[in-house]
C-alpha cells in the first residue's frame, strides 16, 4: 500500500471537482483495508467509492480511502434465482451488464445508474420503478470503531426512499464491503409500467421484453435526458423527488392541476423535482460554469471549471425558490463534503 501526498481528486468523483486530498490512498483488499482503519482516527478517513453521488465543496484534509474491492462470486443457485455477491468495488453499470449477459434478471431497470456497488445501498439506488431493496439480500461492512465485519440484511438497512441507516444512524461507521443480491433466473418479474420504458418498447415492435430489451430501452431513455460525466461532469439527479401528504397534495393540485404526480399510497403522492425545477425557470440556464442540464432539470452540471461552492450555491438557489413558488422543500440527492 502506498499513501500519496496531495492527490487530484477530479477523476475520482463525477462532476469532475477539482479538489485535492492531502492524503490518498486505493485499496484492493479487506485486509488492507482492516489495516488502515485501526490504525486511523475515523474522524481521520474520508471513504470513497465511485464518487457519483457526492459534492465535493473544498480540499480534504483528511485520508482518503479509496475502494477499489473487485470481485463478482455466485453463491448460490437453484433453477429459477441465484445469490450474487458483489465486491464494493465493482462498477454498478458493469454489474448490471453482467447480469444481462447471464439472463439473471431484478436490476436490468437500473441500467447506467453511475456509481460503485458498495455504495448502492446507502443511496437505495432506484429507477423506472425499480429499487437495490427489491433484489437485496444483505451487506458486508467493516466498522469503522472497530474494524470487525457486520452483515447488515434488508431489515437492519431500514431502507427508505434514497435512504438506508447508512445515512442516518449508522453515517459515517461503516464501509460497505460486499452486497449479495437475489435475481431470477427465468420467469422473470418485468417493470415496465414506470417512465418511458413501455413506448420505447412500442417503438421498437417488442410485444414480449426480454431483460435485455429492458435494459437497453432504460440506457437508451438514460442517454437522451443524463448527460455523460465523462462529457459533462454531473451526480444524477440532484435533488430527491419530494413526497407529499395528502393534504399537502390536494393544495398543491389545487394550485397546479397541470402537474405530473406518482401515487406513492392512498396517503403520499410524489411530485417530479424536475418538473418544479423547470417550471421554477432554471432548466438549460447557466451560472458561470455551474448550470442545469437542458434536457434533464433535475440534473446540476459542471461545464468544465466550476467549484464545488459554486455547484452548491446553484442548488441552494433552486431549492429558495422552489420553496417560495410551490410551498415544498426538494432535498439534495447527493452528498455534500
Amino acid at each position: 500500500m502506498q499513501i500519496e501526498k496531495n492527490k487530484s481528486l477530479r477523476a475520482y468523483n463525477t462532476f469532475g471537482i477539482d479538489v485535492n486530498a492531502s492524503a490518498f490512498i486505493s485499496v484492493g483488499s479487506i485486509e488492507d483495508l482492516r489495516t488502515i482503519i485501526t490504525d486511523y482516527d475515523r474522524k481521520e478517513l474520508f471513504i470513497l467509492g465511485g464518487g457519483s453521488n457526492m459534492l465535493l465543496t473544498q480540499s480534504l484534509e483528511k485520508l482518503v480511502i479509496h475502494i477499489n474491492l473487485k470481485g463478482v462470486e455466485v453463491i448460490s443457485e437453484s433453477e429459477s434465482e441465484v445469490l450474487l455477491k458483489v465486491m464494493a468495488g465493482e462498477n454498478w453499470h458493469e454489474l448490471v451488464m453482467y447480469c444481462i449477459e447471464r439472463d439473471y434478471g431484478g436490476i436490468e431497470n437500473l441500467s447506467l445508474i453511475p456509481g460503485n456497488t458498495g455504495t448502492a445501498p446507502i443511496q437505495n439506488i432506484g429507477a423506472y420503478g425499480v429499487e437495490l431493496e427489491d433484489v437485496f439480500v444483505q451487506c458486508t461492512a467493516l466498522e469503522l470503531a472497530s474494524g470487525k465485519e457486520v452483515i447488515f440484511d434488508k431489515r437492519t438497512c431500514n431502507f427508505g426512499y434514497r435512504n438506508s441507516i447508512f445515512k442516518n444512524e449508522a453515517k459515517d461507521q461503516y464501509i460497505i464491503t460486499s452486497v449479495t443480491l437475489k435475481l431470477t433466473k427465468k420467469d422473470h418479474k418485468l417493470n415496465i409500467s414506470y417512465g418511458a420504458i413501455a413506448d420505447v418498447l412500442a417503438q421498437r415492435n417488442i410485444a414480449q421484453p426480454s431483460i435485455r430489451d429492458i435494459s437497453e430501452a432504460v440506457i437508451s431513455i438514460r442517454r437522451s435526458k443524463l448527460p455523460d460525466p465523462d462529457v459533462l461532469g454531473n451526480s444524477g439527479s440532484f435533488f430527491k423527488n419530494p413526497i407529499l401528504t395528502a393534504e399537502e397534495f390536494q393544495h398543491f393540485r389545487n394550485r397546479h392541476p397541470d402537474a405530473p404526480f406518482y401515487e406513492v399510497s392512498p396517503t403520499e403522492f410524489k411530485i417530479p423535482a424536475g418538473w418544479l425545477i423547470d417550471k421554477a425557470g432554471f432548466k438549460g440556464k447557466r451560472f458561470g460554469d455551474a448550470g442545469i442540464h437542458e434536457h434533464q432539470a433535475l440534473v446540476l452540471v459542471n461545464h468544465g471549471n466550476a467549484t464545488g461552492a459554486e455547484i452548491w450555491e446553484l442548488a441552494l438557489r433552486i431549492q429558495k425558490k422552489i420553496k417560495e413558488e410551490f410551498g415544498i422543500y426538494i432535498e439534495p440527492e447527493v452528498n455534500v463534503f
